[in-house]
């Protein structure tokens, strides 16, 4: 982290995850100075149990704002991918090749292919997808088991190893002259003259514009700027195989092989609050269908799980919005951290550099839920 050698900034960022680093280091690339303000070690991050995935196939399907913005973002990924590149951060080790939706039923096929088309036709075409039948799927994944009937394959997929995209974030964003400091959450947040004064433990700032992105804690944050967020935890597990030659070439919403070549099994949902213990019958669950997929990985060692918490707005879909009583103050929150990180590095942040949200956006605003 770096050291703190001025207390006024164009831009602070309240939350060290993915949604802040990738919004704090699009206003550092505009010339704007930028400080990331980061809770301690001990919070409850998203970013920490990210599967990796950047994903288009099936968001959005009935709010066709969301899945323009979830193409745009995939659309965007490269060119951040090839920019964080030119920092000198860690490769990211983007792949988008096209991801895969496995299905193991007839209705599930059927179930996948109706979802899919009504998004194809929301996006007048813009967005592709393909239905794989098992000897298809079978070209791409020969040792699938006998319960696998097909597959949707979708072009726009892909996935990435998501510890190194916030170590490229940050990286980005420091040597843009972004000043990060840990161990210091937001307490409090007031106007003071046409500056907005941000209160931590390791002293107060000044800014013209603070982004509330801290996840579940913009719940209590979002109030001191005259904003709500309606959202919550669902926990998420994942579980994690020992380092294996490529057993797949394609991620999934279940199965993705780092290029390390360990194997992540996940897509389990839970309200559970704010409890993050790993539970062995939801591991059994994720692998009774990971060895439907690919029975093979009966053989395979378990290096290690864990559970984390995702950020769920009512809907299920992100939450941007900006303050009318507070100008230069925004809340975002969302679960897609990975797949929006592009959007976000280069829409969102342009939108608050000019101090107002796109007209693309207005219908993420918490607004929604009050009618």
């Amino acid at each position: 982290m770096t050291d703190i050698t001025k207390s006024n900034f164009d831009a602070i960022i309240a939350g060290g995850g993915l949604i802040g680093l990738a919004i704090g280091y699009g206003l550092s690339r505009r010339g704007l100075s930028v400080m990331l303000l980061d809770a301690e070690d001990t919070a409850l991050r998203a970013a920490r149990g990210n599967f990796g995935l950047v994903w288009v196939q099936g968001k959005g399907a009935y709010f066709p704002a969301y899945a323009d913005w979830t193409m745009r973002s995939s659309e965007l990924w490269p060119k951040l991918a090839g920019e964080l590149r030119e920092t000198g951060g860690p490769a990211l080790g983007l792949h988008q090749e096209g991801g895969l939706s496995i299905c193991l039923s007839e209705a599930e096929m059927q179930h996948r292919f109706e979802k899919l088309d009504d998004l194809r036709a929301h996006q007048n075409g813009r967005f592709q997808f393909e239905m794989l039948d098992r000897a298809a799927l079978k070209e791409i994944m020969p040792g699938i088991g006998p319960k696998v009937v097909g597959a949707a394959y979708c072009p726009h997929d892909g996935h990435v190893n998501p510890l190194y995209l916030m170590r490229a974030l940050q990286t980005g964003l420091t040597r843009n002259g972004g000043v990060c400091l840990a161990n210091a959450a937001v307490r409090t947040i007031d106007k003071t003259g046409n500056s907005i004064c941000v209160g931590t433990e390791k002293g107060d700032f000044e800014c013209q514009r603070i982004v509330l992105a801290a996840g579940l804690a913009n719940a209590e944050l979002a109030p001191m700027v005259g904003l709500q967020q309606s959202i919550k935890p669902q926990k998420g597990q994942i579980v994690v195989t020992e380092k294996l030659d490529q057993q797949i070439a394609l991620p999934s919403l279940l199965l993705r092989q780092t290029d390390e070549g360990g194997l992540m099994i996940g897509d389990s949902h839970e309200d559970a609050g704010f409890e993050t213990s790993v539970r062995p019958d939801i591991v059994s669950g994720i692998a009774d269908r990971a060895l439907a997929t690919l029975p093979a990985l009966a053989d395979v060692g378990v290096v290690r799980s864990w559970a984390a918490l995702r950020v769920m707005s009512k809907d299920g879909y992100p939450i941007y919005d900006q303050s009318e009583t507070m100008p230069g103050a925004f809340a975002i929150s969302c679960h897609s951290g990975v797949t929006l990180s592009a959007a976000h590095a280069f829409d969102l942040a342009g939108y608050i550099a000019e101090g107002s949200l796109g007209p693309e956006l207005e219908g993420f605003s918490q607004r929604r839920f009050n009618v």
